[in-house]
């Protein structure tokens, strides 16, 4: 008798399990000579090594498919569990390559949804620094932070750095009550929605204390080397020249950074230029840096939202003829 424990961490154990554990009785019954017991995230295995490393086949590729998927039903379990056609089992596999991100608490699965969305994960997958502008509510920073987290989980990156630049959209930090961690941690907010949404908030709680994740103003980033970690530049649109600059050449060894921005909402005062319209011309033609254009098609907020940006895109073009 031999025992195996096998890990399922990057899938969503409710969708491998089934409700009432549907699917694990599917994979029982393909095994009757195991014996398979379920913990949390893990699957204990107990039986001769043949049956272990049979079983142990079958269940990589149903959480190959989890992980590109994120929902299987039972007859694509049963049918990839009774396939033994290596050719139909890839097909499965391949079939939907919108691949899951990051699996967050309650089964929530967070993927690029949208054609430029997949556009930031390849560019970040074969790039060390993406930009990524676009207007509101296109899923630049959510996928950002998907991506960060995603590199955290598979232990590409040893931390998450979350920077946006301080400046006020037309509102005084100054007449704000508290101290400066008060003041700025509204400007903070998208960031730690979106960590929320990805993160179970224990584990999150302990990444922040133990400055595994960290999300700071731009300003704090001066003076330091960020090595072996996955860093976002968040609202750069209203980050200036130096600032940007000072930014990119904080990144170290085994780094990866992607800076978003809106250029159409530019907070700055007005005798200073936004860093990320200059950045954008000056760095196209550098090999390792990518340029992602979204749009009104990659809104994934509310259907009014596009709605919206089309009437401001066209009176801003209206207001240029004039």
């Amino acid at each position: 008798m031999k025992d195996t424990i096998i890990n399922l961490e990057t899938v969503n154990p409710i969708e491998f399990f089934g409700v009432n554990n549907g699917k694990l009785d599917l994979l029982k019954k393909k095994f009757p000579l195991l014996k398979i017991l379920s913990r949390g995230t893990q699957l204990k295995l107990s039986g001769a090594q043949e049956q272990i490393d049979a079983a142990k086949e079958k269940i990589e590729l149903l959480v190959q498919y989890l992980e590109r998927n994120g929902h299987m039903s039972e007859n694509y379990f049963d049918q990839i569990m009774g396939g033994d056609d290596p050719e139909v089992v890839d097909n499965f596999i391949e079939r939907h390559p919108n691949e899951v991100l990051v699996f967050g608490p309650n089964g929530k699965t967070v993927r690029a949804r949208t054609a430029n969305q997949k556009c930031m994960v390849q560019a970040i997958e074969k790039n060390d620094v993406v930009f990524a502008v676009g207007p509101a509510g296109t899923g630049k920073t959510y996928t950002a932070v998907a991506l960060a987290v995603r590199a955290l989980k598979n232990k590409a990156v040893k931390k998450i750095i979350l920077t946006r630049p301080a400046v006020e959209a037309g509102e005084s930090l100054g007449f704000l009550p508290g101290d400066l961690k008060e003041k700025i941690d509204p400007y903070l907010r998208p960031l730690y929605d979106a960590l929320d949404d990805m993160i179970p908030a224990d584990k999150l709680g302990y990444y922040m204390t133990t400055r595994t994740i960290e999300i700071a103003p731009l300003a704090y980033m001066r003076g330091r080397t960020l090595d072996n970690a996955f860093i976002i530049l968040d609202e750069a649109q209203n980050a200036t020249n130096l600032q940007l600059k000072m930014f990119l050449t904080r990144i170290g060894a085994n780094a990866k950074a992607i800076i978003t921005g809106d250029i159409t909402q530019v907070d700055l005062p007005r005798n200073q230029q936004s860093g990320l319209i200059k950045a954008s011309k000056i760095l196209q033609n550098i090999e390792g840096i990518a340029h992602i254009e979204l749009n009104e098609d990659d809104v994934v907020r509310h259907r009014l939202v596009k709605q919206i940006i089309r009437a401001y895109e066209s009176e801003n073009k209206n207001e240029e003829h004039h």
